[in-house]
């Protein structure tokens, strides 16, 4: 297993293919999903002011491998580099303007609990082993190890609404700080 923390320099850079053009203007989806603490999230019912949302193919673990050929997926190596980015700028997300953050994989709830554990994420994370979102909004998927994963974007949601959406992403590692970046360019009392 190669080091979960660091991404290798070679990795190939996800092509944008228009996948989330339609997603702009896109009223959240009817969607209830189970968090890490135990509570059930409806994405339509999240509330006023502004959720950020990154959606990501799987977590992999310290003691497990990933699918075969892993790294040669554009867009699919990162995940815990962007969760531990999520981690580290959660703060200033949330002074930005981010009343709300969530990550977000088909990785069953179990799974998702060790990952808030063992990186100490601050936030909750939504499990969607159905891939029922990837259904209601028509997100970006593909095929590896047997399994339909997500690929890598992340929805800003304003009051039940989609107001913005980061595809592709890259690099994951650095993916909080493109949305830190949009949060302030981009205050919610314009």
């Amino acid at each position: 297993m190669s080091n979960l923390y660091e991404l290798p320099a070679d990795l190939p850079v996800p092509e944008d293919n228009g996948a989330a053009e339609h997603l702009p203007g896109r009223r959240a989806p009817h969607v209830e999903l189970l968090g890490t603490a135990g509570e059930t999230v409806t994405l339509d019912a999240l509330g006023s002011g502004r959720s950020v949302i990154y959606i990501y193919p799987l977590t992999g673990r310290p003691d497990g491998d990933l699918p075969q050929g892993w790294n040669d997926i554009p867009g699919a190596r990162g995940c815990t580099t962007e969760a531990c980015d999520f981690r580290d700028h959660h703060g200033e997300l949330v002074a930005a303007g981010a009343v709300r953050v969530f990550g977000l994989s088909s990785q069953d709830d179990e799974y998702q609990r060790e990952v808030v554990e063992r990186l100490h994420l601050p936030f909750a994370m939504l499990s969607d082993p159905g891939l029922r979102l990837a259904g209601e909004l028509n997100l970006p998927t593909f095929e590896a190890g047997g399994m339909t994963l997500y690929r890598r974007l992340t929805l800003i949601i304003r009051d039940g609404v989609v107001e913005h959406v980061f595809y592709p992403v890259f690099p994951p590692n650095e993916h909080a700080q493109q949305v830190l970046a949009w949060l302030r360019e981009n205050p919610a009392d314009r």
